[in-house]
């Protein structure tokens, strides 16, 4: 029986969300707008930044794909939750549940890895105004973000394959909304040493050094502008880093407080609200975070919507005035 155990449980039961029954449509209609505003709020970016020739600059080119990653992010696992509490019905097949496992590795480690190339152009931007232009060229760019996406969409690899090889043949309840890798090692019968090994070493590679990188490209930031020491030099690192560092400080914040610093009665109720920070919180506040006091965001909207709705106008113009045009 145990020779082919993975056989023995074909799907996965997820029970992080312990909500009542008559608050579950309230919760329902809350996680929609949240998931909702998710959406809208990172295709307004992107959109702008393909659409706008003022916004094809580096900076905006690491935030688009910045916010097409939080926007999978959250759709591997939104769409799912929002089905099962619709449903009542919590299961997810053994198949998807991998699947979304794989996916979700792979848009959290290149969270990560983009907000460290961001610290870097920052980094450049501020320290070599000159150079800014020549060092982060558009082949540059291509060449630190296909790695990036390569190295994510390995390590998600090596995890999956890991996990793909144990056993499952107690207890089929995940007790997470989604199929969190070390909620699945719980639950598995047979030996998990090196996939705990792996999760060890990749999440330094992408985490930890990412983090430290980030963290030292802003100390030569601070030392650059601590040299000019003048009011209009630290309001200019303020204006064009903050964000980044908002950003920076909800991921990261949020996972050392999960995964690195966890607390000796750390309850389920705790670790999925923090997953819920990171996996849906944090992408939501993302765009308004980068866009609120974002002037070049702002001109981008309006000349978007400016010649947009000029397109619109000789459209309907051809249509019901034709022989006038």
């Amino acid at each position: 029986m145990t020779g082919n155990n993975q056989s023995v449980i074909s799907q996965f039961l997820l029970l992080g969300l312990t909500i009542p029954p008559e608050h579950q449509n309230l919760f329902h209609t809350l996680f929609l707008t949240m998931y909702l505003t998710i959406v809208l709020g990172n295709l307004i970016i992107i959109i702008l930044t393909l659409l706008d020739s003022h916004l094809h600059t580096p900076m905006y080119f690491f935030l688009s794909n910045l916010s097409f990653s939080d926007l999978c992010f959250s759709s591997v696992t939104m769409p799912k939750l929002l089905q099962n509490m619709q449903t009542q019905d919590p299961s997810i097949p053994y198949a998807g549940c991998l699947t979304q496992m794989f996916f979700l590795m792979v848009f959290a480690d290149m969270e990560s890895l983009l907000l460290m190339v961001m610290a870097y152009d920052r980094y450049v931007a501020i320290c070599f105004p000159l150079h800014y232009t020549n060092i982060m060229s558009p082949k540059l760019c291509a060449c630190l973000l296909l790695p990036l996406w390569m190295l994510a969409t390995f390590n998600a690899m090596i995890h999956t394959l890991l996990t793909a090889r144990l056993s499952f043949c107690n207890s089929n309840v995940i007790l997470h909304f989604f199929c969190d890798i070390s909620a699945l090692l719980k639950l598995a019968c047979s030996d998990t040493y090196v996939n705990e090994l792996m999760i060890l070493i990749m999440s330094g590679v992408t985490g930890i050094i990412p983090f430290l990188l980030i963290i030292m490209s802003y100390a030569k930031i601070i030392s650059s502008i601590l040299k000019v020491s003048s009011t209009q030099g630290i309001h200019k690192v303020f204006s064009t880093c903050g964000s980044h560092l908002s950003v920076v400080s909800l991921f990261y914040g949020t996972v050392i407080g999960l995964y690195i610093c966890p607390s000796a009665n750390n309850s389920t109720v705790k670790e999925t609200a923090m997953a819920m920070m990171y996996t849906v919180v944090t992408p939501m506040l993302n765009p308004f975070i980068y866009s609120l006091r974002n002037r070049d965001m702002k001109g981008a909207l309006r000349r978007v919507i400016y010649s947009k709705k000029n397109i619109f106008v000789m459209v309907a113009l051809r249509i019901f005035l034709p022989k006038f045009m």
